[in-house]
């Protein structure tokens, strides 16, 4: 057992089970990604580097429930209209199952919050 599911068990259902299946989710989507626990602001965050400009998406935790977060999540495109949040750079999406999970709409802003960290890597590596 790793250090962050030790941190779920202190959770009430569903919030571990739900943190874990997205946990699953967001690395088989982008393999490699790094995975950093925040136990004081509760937050699991998900990107390359330190910092927030590897920073891609997280996993919020609440006594309530599981909010899936995207880092610039405001400037993604979101037909679904799942995002939520009253930020002006970072937007979420909470959770309640599996399904919701795996879901294609959760796939493509995960896969849309990729691909906006990958620009801004280009981008800055231009200017360098």
């Amino acid at each position: 057992m790793d250090e962050i599911e030790k941190f779920l068990k202190g959770y009430d259902p569903p919030v571990p089970e739900l943190s874990l299946l997205l946990r699953q989710f967001i690395k088989k989507e982008i393999p490699g990604i790094e995975e950093r626990l925040d136990i004081k602001a509760r937050i699991i965050g998900y990107g390359f580097g330190t910092g927030y400009s590897g920073m891609i998406c997280t996993i919020i935790l609440s006594k309530k429930g599981v909010k899936f977060g995207l880092y610039k999540g405001a400037e993604l495109p979101d037909p679904a209209r799942l995002l939520q949040g009253s930020g002006k750079v970072h937007k979420y999406v909470e959770l309640k199952s599996n399904s919701e999970i795996q879901s294609q709409p959760i796939r493509n802003l995960l896969q849309q919050a990729h691909t906006a960290y990958l620009l801004r890597k280009t981008n800055n590596q231009k200017i360098k």
